[in-house]
């Protein structure tokens, strides 16, 4: 079957490399342009640009994706289908073009997640099980019916950053085996059923932490903003980020004001909460690099009782 490949992040990577290397013919990619980049802000081409590159795959970055010149160059590639992972939302011209349709591969188990980042969204909200879903795109986002899923377990301490690399994997075999029945015309497309949630695009105020909140929040908010954007507070007036955090066990509470510092040591910076406390493993002070907390502590004095935020 020839297939039309469209996405743009790391996450599509895993996704594009199995279909080349299936039975199936990847004919075309599209991915967004090229968008500035680094210190420099010099043009960078996307992660599925350069895979696509590299296989020698014809590749389209349309700006407008109802430009009459991108639609000819779509048509010409003469896709059965459409594959959708990690890209825009496609106007109906678009999704509608092939004849086998427009399969979407989304990181949750719809309807669970809809929206730009189920997977930080997952882990912020406590959540021990998530998955992978394949549909047929409709009009509204994430709402089309569903082809399969394929459930995973979150890790108790496990960030964003791991579940995604994950879940890359287990979606590219699940868009695989999706592709497959589409080709065999076996698809038993089903409505998703249950009440949906969303999983909104991270803002900065979702980063910040709030030391009123429980230990437990606090952690899977640090757990799902890592490794980017990465959730903060504010320490002497610079911004910290904090990449890895745990639950302190039951200890007697020790200060009223969430967010004061109780004790410091290589083993982490112990910080009181709204409900418990948190230590703090890994950080990144603003301007400076990732680092343990050991070594933090080796070059910034960091005093208890200070109040972070």
């Amino acid at each position: 079957m020839r297939i039309v490949f469209m996405g743009t992040p790391e996450f599509a990577v895993p996704n594009l490399k199995k279909l080349v290397k299936s039975s199936h013919e990847v004919v075309g990619v599209v991915t967004q342009p090229d968008r500035p980049k680094g210190r420099g802000l010099h043009p960078a081409a996307s992660p599925v640009k350069e895979e696509a590159e590299e296989v020698g795959l014809p590749i389209l970055q349309p700006e407008d994706l109802k430009d009459p010149e991108f639609l000819g160059r779509l048509k010409q590639l003469n896709g059965d289908c459409f594959v959708v992972v990690g890209f825009r939302i496609l106007p109906p011209v678009v999704y509608e073009m092939p004849p086998k349709g427009t399969v979407n591969l989304h990181a949750s188990l719809l309807p669970k997640y809809r929206g730009a980042a189920p997977i930080q969204w997952a882990i912020v909200n406590g959540e021990e099980k998530t998955g992978v879903s394949t549909f047929f795109i409709q009009k509204d986002v994430d709402t089309g019916d569903l082809i399969l899923q394929e459930g995973v377990s979150i890790g108790e301490d496990e960030t964003a950053g791991e579940l995604h690399d994950r879940l890359a994997l287990v979606g590219a075999g699940l868009l695989l085996r999706t592709v497959d029945l589409v080709e065999q015309n076996r698809v038993k497309p089903v409505p998703q059923k249950g009440a949906p949630t969303q999983a909104p695009k991270i803002k900065p105020e979702h980063c910040q932490i709030d030391w009123g909140k429980s230990a437990i929040e606090i952690v899977n908010r640090v757990r799902g903003f890592s490794p980017y954007p990465g959730a903060f507070t504010f320490w002497n007036g610079k911004r910290i980020k904090i990449y890895r955090s745990s639950v302190v066990e039951e200890t007697p509470k020790e200060t009223d004001e969430a967010g004061r510092v109780v004790s410091t040591s290589d083993r982490g910076i112990v910080v009181q909460t709204g409900d418990g406390k948190i230590c703090i493993q890994e950080l990144q002070v603003e301007g400076k690099r990732r680092m343990k907390t050991g070594e933090f502590l080796r070059g910034y004095d960091l005093p208890t009782d200070v109040v972070l935020g």
